[in-house]
């Protein structure tokens, strides 16, 4: 990344419709609501390929629409190798979605630094060195009823305030007033 480039964040889960979407969009009004959608890049993509070209889930859109989102077009595709060179970070919103990352940037040159969302949600417990990360999960709503969807929202927002601290300070840039 030069002083020109903009700083690229990909927001990934399983199949690209429900939680990386909802994650982008919601990433992406916090930088603009900061100044900073000029300054950084938010994409999302999914580590299987079984919702490629799809939209994002219908209840999802409901949900964020509902919440005063504006989600715009959004078509659905599996992260490849090569793409996580041209990312600077990659937030994964499951450890499962983590390890499958490491294994596919692996050799990669100039990889992205790979991340959990809730890594950066100051509400997610905290556990001791060596403890299973799995709690840091950010729910599927996928079986659930509605509800599962506004539970997600409320996970991603909350992570979304640490990732633009997180951003703020790599960009060396101070936060308004």
């Amino acid at each position: 990344m030069t002083a020109s480039d903009p700083y690229r964040v990909l927001v990934v889960c399983t199949g690209n419709i429900r939680r990386s979407p909802m994650g982008e969009v919601v990433l992406r009004e916090r930088l603009r609501e900061a100044g900073l959608d000029g300054a950084v890049e938010v994409a999302s993509g999914g580590v299987s390929d079984e919702e490629r070209g799809n939209p994002i889930d219908e209840r999802a859109h409901s949900v964020l629409v509902e919440r005063g989102y504006s989600p715009h077009v959004h078509r659905a595709h599996r992260v490849e190798e090569e793409e996580m060179a041209a990312y600077d970070l990659v937030l994964a919103m499951t450890t499962e979605h983590a390890r499958v990352l490491r294994r596919r940037a692996h050799g990669v040159t100039d990889a992205a630094e790979i991340r959990l969302w809730r890594e950066f949600d100051a509400t997610a417990p905290r556990l001791a060195d060596g403890a299973a990360e799995h709690h840091l999960d950010v729910p599927d709503p996928w079986y659930g009823d509605r509800e599962g969807f506004y539970d997600t929202l409320e996970a991603v927002e909350r992570g979304a305030l640490g990732v633009l601290d997180h951003v703020r300070e790599r960009l060396g840039v101070t936060p308004r007033p």
